[in-house]
C-alpha cells in the first residue's frame, strides 16, 4: 500500500475515533429508570454558579427541587450562549435546558418549551440616592447618556425607542471585552454612569447587592421566555408542567425566589462597634476562642478575628443567602468535608477550630507560592470564594502573560474578569461564573481590618 494512502488512512481512523459528547436520548421513563436527570444551561448570576464550591443559580436550585421529588441525581452540562443550548439539547446531550429560552416562533419545530416559563421585560437602570430625579416615563431619556453592550438585544431596543421618540437618546455602546452587562449595573450604582439597561430578573438580582438603584421604569413589551425538552420528549414536558404548576407556591418554591431575587447580598449595615465592657485591646468576646486555635499556628489570632469579623461580625446567629452559618461563614459542603455537623457551624469553638483547617488545606494548595504575606491573600480570596475560582484566575493570568502567583494586579485582575463570559468560557477556567470584585475587596478588607485591630491592642 502507498504510504501516503496509509498514513491518511491511519489519520481518518483517529479522527474517527475522537471522543463524541456522550449524546442522552431518553424521555421520563428511561430518566426515571436511570434515576438521573442532565440539564444544560448557561453559566450566569442567575442560571447557574459554583460559589464556595457549591452549585447554585435559580434554574439549577429549581431543577435540583425538581430532581428532589423524583429522587434523580442531577447532572449539570453548561453551554457557551443560547444558541448552544439547543443545538446540544437537540444533539442529545442533555434532557433539559434549564435557562430562560426566549420563546420564539422559530424555535417551536426543534423544542418542547415546558417547566418554568418567566414573564419579563426590559427596565431602566438608574441610581437613586437620596436627592436624586428618578426618570419615570421613557420621554425622560431625551438628552441622557445611557450605556448598554454593543450588539446585544439591550442595545437594540434603545436604538427602537429612540426612532420611535423621534431621537434624543444619546445611545453609549460598550464593546469592550473586560466589561459586562452586570459591571454597568455595578457602574450606576457607584456614580460612574448615570444609566443603563437590562432585564427585569436581572436587576431584581443585581438590586439585591446595590440598594441604591432603581428599576421601575418599564421600557420594552413583556418577553416571555422557558425552560425547554426535545420534542422527543413529551413524557418529560409533561412532568415538569405538572410539577411546576402543583410546586409553585410551595415554601421551597418561595424560598428559592426570596434567596436570589429578595434577600441582601449585603447584609451588614455600618462598621461593628467595639463593646464598652470588653477589656482594653480586646476586639470580640471570642478572643479567647482565636487565640486558643492560633497557637500553634501559621496564623495571627487578629487574622482569625479579622476573618469572623467579614463573615458575620461577631454575630452567631447568622445565616447568608447562600447558606453560610456560623461566626466564620462556613457552606454546609465545606463544614462537612471538615467533619463539622451543619448544625455544630453554630458553636463558635467548633467553627473557628474548623476554620483554621479550611485555611490549612487552602495554604497546602497554594504552596507554590513562595511568600507567606502573598499566600495570605491567595488563601482569603479562596475561603470568599472558592479555591476552584481562584485556580481559574491562575489559569487566565498565566495564559495571559501575567504572574500567576502575585495577587494585586495579577490574579486579582483576572478574577475580576470571570464575571464576562469572553473569560469564564476560556477553556482554562473550570468553575465558570463568578462576581470577583466582591472577592478583591474582600481581600483587602480583611488586611485592613486585622491592622486595625492590632493597632487597638498596641494603644
Amino acid at each position: 500500500m502507498n504510504k501516503h494512502i496509509f498514513f491518511l488512512l491511519c489519520l481518518c481512523f483517529l479522527f474517527s475515533c475522537k471522543k463524541k459528547p456522550e449524546r442522552i436520548i431518553a424521555d421520563f421513563d428511561q430518566i426515571k429508570e436511570k434515576k438521573e436527570l442532565t440539564i444544560i444551561t448557561l453559566n450566569s448570576s442567575t442560571s447557574y454558579f459554583i460559589y464556595k464550591e457549591e452549585p447554585m443559580g435559580y434554574d439549577y436550585d429549581l431543577a435540583q427541587d425538581f430532581c428532589d421529588h423524583y429522587g434523580f441525581a442531577l447532572k449539570v452540562k453548561t453551554a457557551e450562549n443560547v444558541n448552544k443550548l439547543v443545538e446540544m439539547l437537540n444533539n442529545g446531550e442533555g434532557d433539559l435546558v434549564a435557562y430562560a429560552l426566549p420563546i420564539r416562533s422559530e424555535l417551536k419545530d426543534s423544542v418542547t418549551y415546558c417547566g418554568l416559563e418567566r414573564i419579563s421585560h426590559q427596565v431602566l437602570v438608574q441610581q437613586a440616592n437620596k436627592g436624586d430625579t428618578i426618570i419615570k416615563d421613557v420621554t425622560g431619556l431625551i438628552g441622557k447618556e445611557v450605556y448598554v453592550e454593543a450588539n446585544t438585544k439591550y442595545d437594540q431596543r434603545l436604538v427602537n425607542l429612540d426612532s420611535e421618540l423621534g431621537g434624543g437618546i444619546q445611545i453609549r455602546k460598550v464593546d469592550e471585552d473586560s466589561i459586562a452587562g452586570e459591571d454597568l449595573i455595578e457602574m450606576v450604582s457607584l456614580g460612574k454612569i448615570k444609566y443603563t439597561v437590562c432585564d427585569e430578573y436581572i436587576a431584581k438580582l443585581n438590586r439585591t447587592y446595590y440598594r441604591n438603584i432603581d428599576i421601575s421604569l418599564q421600557i420594552s413589551f413583556d418577553q416571555r421566555s422557558s425552560w425547554a425538552v426535545r420534542k422527543d420528549s413529551p413524557l418529560l414536558a409533561k412532568a415538569l408542567d405538572d410539577w411546576f404548576k402543583e410546586n409553585g407556591n410551595t415554601p421551597v418554591y418561595q424560598s428559592i425566589i426570596k434567596k436570589y431575587f429578595e434577600l441582601s447580598k449585603q447584609p451588614f449595615d455600618g462598621d461593628y462597634e467595639i463593646p464598652e465592657n470588653l477589656p482594653e485591646g480586646a476586639v470580640s468576646v471570642y478572643d479567647d476562642l482565636f487565640k486558643k486555635h492560633a497557637k500553634g499556628t501559621k496564623y495571627d489570632w487578629y487574622f482569625l478575628a479579622a476573618i469572623c469579623y467579614h463573615e458575620s461580625r461577631f454575630r452567631n446567629n447568622l445565616v447568608s443567602w447562600a447558606g453560610a452559618a456560623g461566626i466564620m461563614g462556613l457552606m454546609p459542603r465545606t463544614a462537612k468535608s471538615l467533619g463539622l455537623a451543619s448544625e455544630d457551624r453554630m458553636n463558635p469553638d467548633l467553627s473557628i477550630g474548623a476554620a483554621v483547617e479550611l485555611l490549612d488545606r487552602l495554604d497546602n494548595i497554594f504552596r507554590k507560592i513562595g511568600s507567606n504575606d502573598e499566600r495570605m491573600k491567595f488563601i482569603l480570596a479562596a475561603y470568599n470564594a472558592g479555591n476552584g475560582h481562584i485556580n481559574d484566575a491562575q489559569a487566565l493570568a498565566l495564559k495571559y502573560g501575567s504572574n500567576p502567583y502575585i495577587w494585586e494586579g495579577n490574579v486579582e485582575k483576572y478574577l475580576e474578569l470571570k464575571s464576562n463570559p469572553e473569560y469564564y468560557n476560556d477553556p482554562v477556567c473550570k468553575s465558570g461564573y463568578f462576581r470577583g470584585g466582591e472577592t478583591v475587596g474582600y481581600v483587602n478588607n480583611v488586611l485592613s481590618t486585622m491592622e486595625r485591630f492590632k493597632a487597638r491592642a498596641a494603644k
